[in-house]
């Protein structure tokens, strides 16, 4: 049977896109972001668990919502973003944060408090 160059174009291009997807999807699924020394003591509260604490300052969150077009789900998205704020609060002395925002486009602020 004669391949035609098309046709060898065809095949090449769904062998690029099964080793992508197969590549990119385990990615979509692991944690990224891991936490630092100075996150690890870091706690996620809420604002009334944080009345008795001082404000530091805010962390500004920042992630993918998405890879290669796949949305990554909402509870991943929302850890990893806890993750980047944790390690952002730790290096600005906090050892609290309390989400201040929902999360747009990849995006989430936090307070940073320091409780007792």
């Amino acid at each position: 049977m004669y391949v035609t160059g098309v046709q060898r174009s065809e095949h090449l291009m769904r062998k690029l896109i099964t080793l992508i997807l197969v590549g990119v999807i385990p990615l979509s699924c692991s944690n990224w972001v891991q936490v630092t020394s100075s996150g690890t003591s870091v706690r996620l509260l809420t604002i009334q668990e944080a009345e008795g604490c001082d404000r530091v300052g805010t962390a500004r969150a920042q992630t993918l919502g998405s890879v290669v077009g796949l949305e990554r789900g909402a509870e991943r998205l929302q850890d990893e973003l806890s993750r980047i704020a944790r390690n952002e609060a730790g290096d600005m002395g906090g050892n609290a944060i309390v989400p201040e925002s929902v999360i747009s486009d990849g995006r989430q602020s936090f307070g940073v408090y320091l409780c007792p």
